[in-house]
């Protein structure tokens, strides 16, 4: 139903764009979010949007990730600059819709190297 994809390797300092495409029977999304779990380490938000475009970011987030959609084609983004080693992670885009349990992506490894 969610399929997330642009993960892979990058040294730190870079950039990668991460997207979620949700599927022609998702609907109503009232809030889309990206989530990372590190091996180890419990799941974290990173980011979310909500239906009227608002947004919040994690504090480690703030000022190096945006997240951003695309309701014509239903797609999730999360734009990743200024990578560190920390935020190696498998990442999973997340939909909150009305009426039905939320929905998850499969995710998609982030690996940055120092």
């Amino acid at each position: 139903q969610l399929q997330a994809s642009g993960g892979g390797l990058v040294q730190a300092g870079g950039s990668l764009r991460l997207s979620c495409a949700a599927s022609g029977s998702i609907f109503s999304i009232v809030r889309s979010a990206w989530y990372r779990q590190a091996p180890g380490k419990e799941r974290e938000l990173v980011a979310h949007i909500l239906s009227g475009g608002e947004t919040h970011y994690a504090d480690f987030a703030k000022g190096r990730f945006t997240i951003s959609r695309d309701n014509a084609k239903k797609t999730l983004y999360l734009q990743m600059n200024s990578l560190k080693p920390g935020d190696t992670a498998v990442y999973l885009c997340y939909a909150g819709v009305i009426g039905t349990s939320p929905y998850w992506g499969q995710g998609t490894q982030v690996t940055v190297s120092s």
